[in-house]
């Protein structure tokens, strides 16, 4: 048996692959485009397995994808493979509409295509999962319930936009046709593997290496939380059980404010690495402009996840974020080689604003 997983390189994607891999013998066709985010360190234990089988390539390359599935005839697609920063979105969003939408429609007619040739109790046995985010929901009020299933899409970035673009045409064509489709919409991710411009890693890299931690306007966005790990159960979970044409919210029942995460991985890092002068790394922080259009408030309920298919988070915030600074301590040489030269530049265009330190 076998499963096709697109974005196996990224950081949700590589964390799935590398889960699954040691917990099953079943082989992973692992194809990804390696953009920036796409990392084939974060695989090195996998190198010289039989199970692992990389391809590089991109989802929207039609012929590619149908030879893959012709080849290996997985029982199974799971598609990570997104454009995924919302900062990047706003200076670049065709990337987003690129690989988001035309990608996700591209892969969605290699499968259909794939699928419909398939016998029966192939046809009745395959999957076809779509993960997503729960950006796609917009921005709450601070007393308004979280996000469940059933909530209205209204998406506020290109990334969101995109992305609830993609999770539309994974709907459209279960119920056209009829094309077997699960989608989940997670909250913010944290954990080994997450490319450092996303929030905590930032804040982990930026504070070891004595610069700014930037913080957006006044750091009171909130966010739930999930350790990567959780989420890859969640998933498993899923595919195995999940009804079609359903989506799950994946959620770690951990909302909490930006700067309270920064404030927390400063005192673990006190704790873990402290300075030579005794001071906090707190010292460090700086509030920068806020970007365009920035969502205040995610939550997602979990409950249908729970109670339908028994799944829950095993990590608090508490334990998942220790795991995740301890992880980045121990592992210095990955962080340095994704820090490529135009990584850097990134990260001084978008954190360039003017801003007080705090």
């Amino acid at each position: 048996m076998t499963l096709l997983v697109t974005g196996g390189a990224g950081f949700i994607g590589a964390n799935f692959v590398l889960d699954w891999l040691a917990e099953s013998s079943e082989t992973v066709v692992n194809l990804d485009k390696l953009t920036y985010a796409g990392n084939l360190e974060t695989l090195a234990s996998l190198q010289g397995n039989p199970a692992h089988v990389f391809v590089q390539g991109d989802i929207g390359d039609a012929d590619l994808v149908s030879r893959l599935l012709q080849t290996h005839q997985p029982r199974a697609v799971i598609n990570f493979a997104a454009e995924s920063h919302v900062d990047r979105s706003i200076h670049g969003p065709g990337e987003f509409i690129e690989t988001n939408v035309m990608g996700t429609f591209r892969l969605l007619e290699s499968v259909r295509g794939y699928w419909q040739a398939l016998d029966a109790p192939a046809q009745a046995a395959f999957r076809f999962l779509h993960v997503s985010t729960d950006e796609v929901y917009g921005s709450l009020t601070q007393d308004a319930p979280a996000f469940s299933e059933t909530h209205r899409y209204e998406p506020n970035s290109p990334y969101s936009a995109s992305k609830a673009a993609s999770d539309h045409l994974v709907r459209a064509w279960h119920h056209t046709y009829g094309l077997p489709v699960l989608t989940t919409n997670c909250s913010n991710n944290y954990g080994p593997f997450h490319f450092p411009e996303k929030l905590i890693p930032l804040m982990i890299v930026n504070a070891l290496a004595g610069k700014p931690l930037p913080v957006y306007g006044d750091g009171m966005q909130v966010r739930d939380w999930l350790y990567v790990k959780d989420h890859c159960s969640a998933i498993r979970r899923v595919l195995q059980a999940g009804q079609l044409g359903e989506t799950y919210n994946v959620g770690g029942w951990s909302e909490k404010p930006n700067i309270e995460i920064v404030h927390t991985v400063c005192k673990l890092l006190d704790e873990l690495r402290p300075k030579a002068d005794g001071s906090s790394y707190a010292s460090q922080i700086s509030y920068v402009t806020d970007r365009p259009g920035h969502d205040r408030r995610y939550a997602i309920d979990a409950r249908k996840l729970e109670q339908e298919l028994g799944w829950k988070p095993a990590e608090t915030f508490d334990s998942g974020i220790r795991k995740t600074v301890a992880w980045y301590l121990a592992h210095p040489d990955w962080v340095s080689h994704v820090q490529s030269g135009a990584y850097r530049d990134w990260v001084q265009k978008q954190y360039a604003a003017p801003g007080a330190a705090a």
